[in-house]
């Protein structure tokens, strides 16, 4: 193999296939990198097998091959070049030669024939997303899974296509993330994605009205951007039916500025630190929701202006809960419907009918 490419080009598809790359697979294989050059383009590979992704740039094809290099020194190696043309060529004695104005490097490189191959997919039927509307999704949810690995299936993400609507959905016990989006198909899908995974395709997402096509088979998933697919296993059994989670009715609701609710919150958690529960209590009152915090480190007040329909209400929280959920919300207003002080608030954009968030309040001890 020997083709000359430039660096920047190489580098950012070393940073994007490196995100399938996690350094922890039994297999020494997987902690490579497979290059394959071909018809003036260089295909790049990073797999741990749950997620692979593939990329490819153009480049100056001398002789054709392909093979296999450490991810971690070599993207270091291509970063620290100077920005100018690459040139790699593959050596006897699996040596990789790597060149650059005045440096030059030789790396021992892995036979590709070991390298597994990739899921065969078909991809005659898709669905296609705006990549900026899947990002927002993927955001807007991401941080609701379960780290806790004795549930497997809440530490992925529901990705749930039906009556022309895409539903992202993640729970961890305590708090339900939904985004939702309308989308241009009549297929039905329900299916679980690792939320690590989602999180690695967000970062490769672009900020725009780009297209990504999804194709879903029994095992896996596909999200094809174009030069780059990254392909994903899918998590085995069955979603919670988070729908009947939801309460349909609520008894109070109340309207806030969303920026003034998340400052009086963050500054009330400032007090609630001690100990684990960060637990802030709220006083819905007519017009007034005063937040307070106490604890060893001493006492917190704050007040933000509501509209409110319903009787006043007591209720406490774990404040790290409602500051990751109001963080991600969009609009400059937002609801918070509730039924009860033990029961489940419901935090809503005012006007978008696009998300749904869901957050169990703290029990208090009388």
């Amino acid at each position: 193999m020997k083709l000359i490419c430039e660096k920047s080009k190489l580098q950012e598809a070393i940073s994007i296939v490196q995100k399938a790359v996690t350094g922890k697979s039994p297999m020494n294989i997987l902690e490579g990198i497979y290059l394959e050059a071909r018809q003036n383009e260089l295909k790049l590979i990073g797999s741990d097998i749950d997620l692979s992704i593939e990329t490819k740039i153009d480049v100056q094809i001398i002789e054709e091959g392909r093979l296999v290099v450490d991810s971690k020194i070599f993207g270091e190696i291509i970063r620290k070049l100077p920005n100018s043309e690459v040139t790699l060529e593959s050596k006897e004695n699996n040596i990789l030669s790597i060149h650059c104005q005045k440096s030059d490097f030789e790396l021992v490189h892995m036979n590709a024939d070991e390298f597994p191959s990739l899921p065969k997919i078909n991809e005659n039927q898709f669905f296609s997303v705006p990549q900026g509307t899947l990002k927002n999704m993927i955001k807007g949810t991401s941080f609701a899974v379960a780290q806790d690995e004795t549930r497997p299936i809440l530490t992925g993400i529901l990705f749930e296509v039906k009556e022309k609507t895409l539903n992202l959905v993640a729970l961890d016990g305590i708090r339900l993330a939904l985004r939702s989006e309308l989308l241009d198909t009549e297929n039905t899908i329900s299916a679980v994605i690792p939320g690590k995974t989602l999180n690695e395709v967000a970062k490769i997402l672009e900020e725009s009205e780009e297209i990504v096509n999804i194709t879903f088979t029994t095992n896996h998933i596909l999200f094809n951007l174009g030069v780059t697919k990254i392909i994903s296993r899918l998590l085995e059994g069955e979603f919670i039916n988070y729908t009947s989670i939801i309460p349909q009715e609520h008894k109070l609701k109340i309207t806030v500025h969303k920026q003034e609710l998340q400052n009086c919150i963050e500054r009330a958690s400032l007090m609630a630190k001690d100990g684990n529960s960060n637990l802030i209590k709220l006083d819905i009152q007519p017009e007034t929701l005063i937040i307070t915090s106490n604890s060893q480190l001493g006492k917190v007040r704050e007040e933000a202006s509501i509209e409110l329909q319903g009787e006043p209400l007591q209720i406490a929280f774990n404040s790290k809960y409602l500051i990751d959920i109001l963080k991600i919300m969009e609009e400059e207003e937002v609801t918070l419907e509730f039924t009860s002080a033990v029961s489940p608030c419901i935090i809503k954009h005012k006007n978008a009918q696009n998300c749904e968030y869901l957050v169990l309040p703290v029990r208090l001890v009388k």
